[in-house]
Parts: structure tokens; sequence; C-alpha cells
């Protein structure tokens, strides 16, 4: 350790004295003002686009890897867990944490080990030909490999009073929140399977389950619909919407409309939770990369690899199955696992170019192409 570098936090450890020092928050930025302010561009070997648990998962590991990231967080970063009051199901965290508060020790941790975030909102790429150029807040961004990982939102109603009750009984994740509902009245928003399968998973927790629908029939598959009609806990409501959600510090009840005639009817509950479906963050990127068939980005499956050599992602945007904060850092790990021997791969084809070796093709390539 230098003279000059002060010791910060020392922790005991099993008879061991781990001493830690604070990283300076401004250094990892500073050279991204600095060509900001001449107008030349940002280059990284690896910039990450997005940070929630997969994009600033993946920062930890490819900084610790020595390749410099920059993480092109956005304007509001933290992605959903931002609004997500009690998170209990994250492992290491037996008492529980906030949402906001596990995203700002993922973010310490990243820029800790020396990942460059900027709180910025990509504007436009350009992933035809490498280094990648990106665009966010005026800033040009050149990357030899992206990791894309803008991750998904909920779909909300859009009332007032939803807004203001979020994490205050309504909700938008039975894996998540539905442990808080123990032996409660609640209800469930949504017409297709997803609202169907969280209302099943809820009849775990709940002492009653009301699962509303604006339409006069679900769209979900016939097999849910059955299961859901015929569970004890479920009453169906069809034919009705939600006009507001009731409750001055947390969900007290619904007021509900009829689209099938005149009035409306009040229900007296705990909670909402709203599956009407997530938009993955996908707009930037869409006349680049693939996607499948509810406009999720796709993975090559066995690695974190999308259509263009070079480009990865990660996280919510390429996952409407599970959408958990777990499986998404788990995401983030992979995606910057393949980043680095993707980038080892590239090295090593460029030795071979010198030496006027023949090239091998890394496992895994395919070839720049927009759709």
């Amino acid at each position: 350790m230098s003279d000059d570098a002060t010791p910060k936090t020392t922790n005991p450890l099993a008879g061991l004295s781990l001493t830690f020092l604070a990283a300076d928050a401004t250094a990892g930025t500073a050279p991204i003002a600095a060509a900001a302010a001449s107008g030349g561009p940002v280059a990284a070997p690896v910039v990450i686009v997005g940070s929630g648990p997969a994009g600033l998962t993946a920062a930890i590991y490819t900084a610790r890897a020595n390749l410099a990231p920059v993480v092109i967080g956005g304007v509001v970063g933290g992605g959903q867990l931002m609004i997500t009051s009690e998170v209990e199901n994250y492992p290491g965290f037996p008492d529980g944490v906030q949402g906001p508060e596990l995203m700002s020790l993922f973010r310490r941790q990243a820029e800790r080990f020396g990942a460059r975030i900027v709180d910025a909102d990509v504007d436009r790429v350009e992933l035809g030909s490498r280094p990648f150029r990106l665009w966010a807040a005026g800033v040009e961004y050149h990357a030899d490999a992206v990791i894309v990982a803008t991750g998904a939102e909920a779909l909300w109603i859009g009332l007032e009073s939803e807004t203001r009750l979020r994490g205050r009984g309504v909700s938008a994740c039975a894996t998540c929140d539905g442990f808080f509902f123990r032996d409660k009245e609640i209800a469930v928003v949504g017409g297709g399977d997803s609202a169907l399968e969280e209302a099943l998973y809820l009849t775990h927790f709940a002492s009653k389950i009301h699962l509303i629908h604006r339409r006069d029939a679900f769209r979900g598959s016939k097999i849910m619909q059955a299961r859901a009609a015929s569970h004890p806990k479920i009453q169906l409501h069809l034919n009705r919407t939600v006009e507001e959600v009731l409750g001055a510090e947390h969900v007290e009840g619904l007021r509900l409309g009829k689209t099938d005639g005149p009035g409306e009817e009040e229900l007296k509950l705990d909670g909402l939770f709203v599956a009407i479906g997530h938009r993955p963050n996908v707009a930037v990127f869409r006349d680049w990369l693939e996607t499948d068939e509810k406009g999720y980005l796709r993975a090559d499956g066995a690695t974190t690899a999308s259509n263009i050599d070079g480009v990865f992602v990660a996280g919510d945007v390429d996952d409407h199955r599970y959408r958990q904060a777990v499986t998404a850092a788990g995401e983030g790990c992979r995606a910057a696992i393949d980043v680095e021997r993707w980038l080892e791969a590239q090295q090593a084809q460029e030795v071979q170019r010198a030496q006027g070796a023949p090239e091998a093709t890394a496992s895994g390539a395919r070839t720049a192409t927009s759709r």
C-alpha cells in the first residue's frame, strides 16, 4: 500500500484483517468528461447498456477482468428494482433489502473495480462494423464489444392511484411480492397466461384472489383458464376494469367499472397485482438485433451472443420467463465471461493475421449485419 493510501475500513474475519480503500468516485468518469468536452469519441473495450442487475453484474465481472467497461446506465438507472420496496428473495440478505439500496450496492461494487458509469440514455447505435458506435447525451462511444442489458418494464394500467401505491400493495411481480400477502385478499388484473399463472401462484399465499379482466373471456390457454376457474380461492370478474385503487397509505380496495353495462362496484382487499404484460427496452436496437415473437432480444441459447458478432445480450431484455433480479445478475455474469473470451479470440486472430498464419474462426462468431 502506498504512503498516501489511507485505510478506510478494517474488518476482522476469522483472525484475518482485511483492509479496503475507498474508491475515488470521480476518477473513473474523468476521461469521459474530458472526451465529451473535446467533442471526441469515448473508446472502451466494452460498453454495457443498462444498469440493472444484469448490466451492473456484467460491469463488475468485466472490470475485474481489466476490460475497463463503460456503463451507459440510463437517466433513471437501476432497473425495475428502483421501484421495488422490500426484496426478500435475493441471496445474501436474510433480513431483506430495499430495491434501491440493493442497486446502490451493485453500483458501488462495479465502481470499486473501475467501471465507468454514465447516467444517460442511448439515443442511437451503429452496429454494422467494429468498433461499434453508440451515442448518449451528445457523446459518441466506440466499443470493441457491447453488452445490451436494457431490461424490460412492466406495463401498468396508468392510474394515478396505482402509481402512488406501488410498493404499498400494488405490484407487478407475484414471485417477488406474493409472500407479503399471506392470508390476505388480493386482486390480479389481466387476461393472458401471465395473469392466470400469477393468480394460481398467489393461491399459495392469499386467502382469496379476485381475477379481473376487461373482456368477456380470457386470452390465455384453455388449460390455464380451466385451472383458474376451478380453483376455490379464485373468483373471476369478467367485463370489469380497474378505475381506481383505493387507499391513502396502502391498498384498501378497488373501484371497478363495467364494460357490459352501466354502474360501478367496489372490492375491499389488501393488494393488487398488475399482470398485463411487459415491454422489453429494445427500441434503439430493433433495427440491428434479432427479436422473438414477443419482441425480446434473441441470444443463441448456449451463450449470450446475439446475431451480431461482438454484441451480447443479458437480463430481462431477452428473458420473458423468469424476470428475477438473481437470474438477470446471472446472465450479466455469463455475458461478461462471453465478452472476455470473445475479445481474447479476436486478439488471437489479430496476432495470426500479423504473422501471416491462417485465421481460426472464433467459437460462436457471427457476421455483423443489420436486419
